[in-house]
């Protein structure tokens, strides 16, 4: 690949470093689910997971390659440290995919060199040719990384970088591992990039970043300008610690600002050609769907895909956009296909209908799936007068956090009220098929409710989250409910959505523990903070 593909790459990383947020674990329908809709959304590449850290991870990387990885699909990617294990694994897992991609990493600062990897700076240099070629003998496209290129030595990592190129590393990623770059610094480091590594016109540079400082989206532009031709990125920004740069803001940043930018791609000012491949009108569902799988809420006030961002309080800031949207907007609601779209759907619509809908909004579901939720859509639409697209995908959220469960709700009754002491019962089944059922006392009705699922399952756990919202407006919405339990350090979530926030309190805490019980079982290598094998 030339050096310059002559507009910005967008590499998705959603499923592998979005994926070690705390408690956003996904499951492999959860996984696919979220691939296919990026495959919509047109990313070039999609960073499938790290298929060395759990058999649960390899097949969830191999099943996005079977399933996603066409011949006009994006390049399927997984991620191996520099080692011929990780490497072999990885190759295994792509395998499927048409276009297929290796991207391996190593660190170059010497604060990791010293204290992770206990490995001198003439042994990395040594390490990465070999394992880049390792990794181009079993595909074309092999991506190198430098680990926290954003404190290395730059002497130091110039020469990693044309090692890795000659060995035919064909991306080169420049990672701010820890957050640390300003934007000023992050396009220096770039630009000194492009001019002292002799063969770098044989790599694309691409750039990762986290957002410990709330710069990654800024640093990222930055690097754009001195050359930077691939953007990894997540969906929501979800990821490590303070999490990713987020694909939405970047994305629409290039998009609305694409005068100011075309000049440093080589265009004419005025030139109407997209800078990204990115189906913008897909934007909007693709963030949806990956809050409501992974529980983690969108902030009110998040760029792009925020309750608020569209909204306008301000008398003035009304006024203004009733005469005229552009007074106070910058972007088309539509444009990231932002719509109020109130399907004509009830009780006595058929399953085709609500599988064209659905199909519209993103989700694929056929047998038994389509099945339940369509028996789950009849049962709201008996409850409430008008469905929405928010309520559908609240189903189907719901119903994909179900499958495979190793704890299923059969039924939570409460009983609360003035001078009364709120009591739950609760009835679950196991996975293999033992129904029990409990009544517990608790402060209000989804305390006795957790109290009672936490006897039936009995694994010590601590609630570090509770929070309700509503899907739509009106008297009749569906409760939203994320809970995050804590166990041995780590998070898990769970997520839920009824027009009884205390019976879709229940399901989410259901949710979370199957979660926190397949943790348990399939506890991942974490690909950045394991010790590197010896070779």
């Amino acid at each position: 690949m030339a050096k310059d593909p002559g507009r910005v790459l967008i590499f998705d990383t959603t499923l592998r470093d979005g994926e070690q947020s705390p408690g956003a674990s996904l499951n492999l329908d959860e996984k696919l689910a979220i691939a296919q809709q990026l495959a919509r959304l047109g990313v070039d590449v999609i960073e499938a997971g790290f298929p060395f850290a759990s058999p649960g991870d390899f097949d969830a990387v191999q099943r996005i390659a079977s399933n996603v990885g066409s011949a006009d699909g994006p390049i399927i990617c997984g991620l191996a440290r520099a080692t011929k294990g990780d490497i072999k694994a990885c190759a295994d897992a792509v395998a499927p995919a048409a276009r297929r991609r290796i991207h391996t990493f190593l660190a170059t600062s010497d604060i990791h060199l010293e204290h992770k990897l206990r490995k001198s700076r003439a042994e990395v240099l040594a390490i990465v040719p070999e394992m880049v070629a390792y990794a181009r003998s079993f595909v074309e496209d092999v991506e190198f990384s430098c680990e926290d290129a954003g404190r290395s030595d730059p002497e130091f990592m110039y020469e990693v970088i044309e090692a890795a190129i000659s060995a035919g590393a064909s991306t080169i990623n420049i990672p701010d591992t820890v957050g640390y770059s300003t934007p000023g610094e992050f396009g220096a480091l770039i630009d000194g990039i492009n001019r002292h590594v002799p063969n770098i016109q044989d790599a694309v540079i691409s750039v990762h970043g986290h957002n410990d400082l709330g710069l990654a989206v800024a640093n990222f532009l930055e690097a754009v300008k001195y050359g930077a031709r691939q953007l990894e990125c997540t969906i929501n920004g979800i990821g490590e610690r303070a999490g990713n740069a987020s694909l939405e803001e970047l994305v629409m940043a290039l998009h609305v600002r694409r005068s100011y930018y075309n000049p440093f791609l080589g265009r004419e000012v005025t030139s109407q050609e997209p800078i990204t491949a990115i189906r913008t009108e897909e934007i909007y569902k693709t963030s949806r769907l990956v809050s409501n799988l992974t529980g983690m809420a969108v902030q009110p006030n998040k760029a792009i895909v925020g309750a608020n961002a569209f909204a306008h309080e301000s008398g003035i800031h009304q006024d203004g956009v009733l005469k005229n949207r552009l007074t106070y907007e910058i972007i088309d609601a539509r444009t990231i296909g932002l719509t109020d779209n109130r399907i004509s759907l009830g009780k006595l619509s058929g399953r085709s209908a609500v599988r064209a809908r659905l199909e519209e909004l993103g989700y694929t579901l056929q047998g038994d799936d389509l099945d339940d939720a369509f028996a789950r859509f009849k049962e709201l639409a008996d409850r409430k007068r008008e469905i929405t697209d928010r309520d559908l995908e609240a189903i189907v959220s719901d119903h994909t956090q179900q499958l495979e469960a190793y704890y299923q709700l059969l039924g939570v009754q409460v009983s609360c009220g003035t001078n009364l002491q709120p009591t739950a019962t609760v009835t679950l089944s196991s996975i293999d098929g033992e129904q029990r059922t409990v009544a517990s006392i608790g402060t209000g009705p989804v305390d006795a409710v957790c109290q009672a699922l936490n006897q039936l399952v009995q694994v010590p756990n601590e609630l570090v989250e509770f929070s309700v919202k509503s899907v739509t407006e009106g008297i009749d919405a569906m409760g939203e409910v994320t809970i995050r339990l804590r166990h041995e350090g780590r998070l898990y979530s769970g997520h839920a959505a009824d027009t009884d926030v205390v019976v879709a309190a229940a399901q989410a805490f259901v949710n979370a523990l199957n979660r926190l019980v397949n943790g348990l079982q399939h506890q991942p290598l974490h690909p950045q903070q394991a010790p590197l094998p010896v070779l």
